[in-house]
């Protein structure tokens, strides 16, 4: 695990950028972080530009106020400051109209993922909403998203090699994020001070990483449905093990709620295996195979109305014979509601970093794939088709099949392989800081989560000391977005006083 250290005395800004000693690469990047970019802010409304930091102009949208930083950070924290690349990273700030110039607490949302950028406010509603009642909320594209230094499937295809590309993309995981964090919040927060941070999902797996190594700056942790597997080595294989059974439970609820869709599910995966190549050609290019339709779980099984969705694709899964002895056809409504749906082409980063989110100095080995093969029986789309079986959809699994049928990771391929066989990957938890943790945690875990398991869940909290959770079914795993402010609201409650212990 990577070193703790007690955060450093004030010493000025100039004197900090000046300090080689600072960035030896025997410090480790949380280390330097807390080191370097210790800075006192003249005020919360007053916050001022500066070469690595640009502010824009508030804007509004109903209800909200609004206004853009963009940060330049390094590539890498490990290296001096000089001798790394940089990269930019986007933050938007939100406060309810009229609270511009208040002295408001501090609120950084991470976003889920890997490799999502955060939502894009239209109005005061939802969580947000009730957010900006207390906070000054800030919106930060994790490095590699949105419009943080986007690495998109164009984008990174002006690196010259699979190696280099990796050799970019490993600086792209919780460390990294977590050290852009602490780089925002020293120069957003009067007097360099504490903030409260809300992760959903993957978001919560980054804010774990930052109770464990940069603890100094937080002030409350809410986690949502974000709580990891904090074990060395690489816990993919486990997750997916464990998460197996939540998944062909969640199809068993899909089919009872529309037992239609079973032979239409079925009369769809016998036509793409009976056609040419074993699929048929997606809008963007790629194919659509048995064991990508499978894929549509990912999306559709682990959310609120996701059932919903997935049925009223499959009603619509064939276009009509308008001329009679016209051949039988999947439509292109459904090709290209598949391709939304599973939203590599926008988001490829997921693909790409998905495994190495669980990995702690060893591989993943394409972790998915081979805890699918254990029980390829049930998971087989073609055998249940032929059996008579239901067709099962799989949940939150990233497959090395992936890369040749999905048009957009084409050309990354390789790069994925070389990633899933890298080792030498740095810790992302502190098991010990956790043990001794000081900082108030609330944790909502949702008892039927399809993405981050509810075993794996308590076990991780057993671990955080000091942390409350509220274990709860009404809500799936995307309850911050679908409760309103409701789960916010409690978390927050937990915290303050208003849900006392029992």
């Amino acid at each position: 695990m990577l070193a703790t250290h007690a955060p450093p005395s004030l010493i000025s800004p100039l004197q900090l950028f000046r300090s080689h000693s600072l960035f030896s690469r025997a410090i480790s990047p949380f280390s330097a972080t807390r080191s370097l970019f210790v800075r006192t802010v003249a005020s919360m409304a007053g916050v001022n530009s500066s070469p690595d930091h640009v502010v824009g102009t508030w804007y509004s949208v109903p209800e909200l106020r609004l206004r853009n930083h963009r940060f330049v950070v390094p590539l890498d924290y490990s290296l001096e400051p000089r001798s790394s690349p940089k990269i930019s990273v986007f933050a938007r700030e939100v406060v309810a109209v009229g609270k511009e110039d208040q002295l408001l607490p501090y609120l950084l949302f991470l976003q889920g993922g890997p490799g999502f950028e955060c939502p894009r406010p239209t109005e005061a509603s939802g969580w947000i909403h009730k957010a900006c009642e207390e906070f000054r909320l800030i919106l930060m594209d994790q490095r590699g998203t949105g419009l943080s230094t986007p690495l998109t499937a164009s984008s990174m295809s002006q690196f010259k090699s699979a190696e280099d590309l990796v050799d970019y993309l490993k600086h792209f995981r919780a460390d990294n994020i977590v050290n852009d964090a602490e780089f925002m919040r020293v120069r957003l927060v009067p007097d360099a001070g504490p903030w409260t941070i809300l992760g959903q999902s993957y978001g919560g797996f980054c804010a774990v990483t930052y109770l464990s190594f940069a603890p100094q700056g937080l002030r409350q942790v809410l986690l949502t449905g974000g709580t990891p597997p904090i074990g060395n080595g690489c816990t993919a294989d486990t997750v997916y093990r464990v998460c197996s059974e939540q998944i062909i439970l969640q199809n068993e609820k899909y089919y009872k709620r529309y037992p239609q869709d079973i032979e239409i599910v079925r009369e769809v995966v016998n036509y793409l295996a009976a056609s040419e190549g074993g699929g048929v050609l997606l809008p963007s290019g790629g194919i659509l195979t048995p064991r990508g339709l499978q894929t549509l779980g990912l999306s559709c099984l682990g959310t609120s109305a996701g059932f919903e969705r997935l049925h009223y694709m499959f009603e619509g899964v064939w276009d009509p014979v308008l001329v009679p002895g016209a051949p039988k056809q999947i439509s292109y409504y459904f090709l290209n509601a598949f391709e939304r749906s599973i939203a590599f082409d926008t988001n490829p980063l997921y693909a790409l970093l998905h495994e190495s989110i669980y990995c702690q100095g060893a591989s993943s080995s394409w972790s998915a794939h081979r805890i699918r093969s254990e029980d390829e029986g049930k998971f087989d789309a073609i055998k249940a088709a032929e059996e008579g079986r239901p067709v099962l959809f799989m949940g939150e699994m990233i497959f090395p099949w992936m890369f040749d049928e999905i048009h957009a990771l084409t050309k990354l391929k390789d790069a994925a392989h070389i990633l899933a066989e890298k080792q030498d990957w740095p810790p992302l938890y502190d098991t010990n800081m956790l043990n001794n943790n000081k900082v108030p945690v609330a944790a909502a875990v949702y008892y039927d989560d399809l993405f981050v398991n509810f075993k794996i869940a308590k076990e991780t909290a057993s671990q955080i000391a000091g942390i409350r959770l509220w274990i709860t079914n009404e809500y799936m795993h995307s309850g911050l977005r679908d409760g309103g402010g409701k789960v916010f609201e409690h978390l927050m409650g937990m915290l303050n006083g208003k849900k006392p212990l029992f």
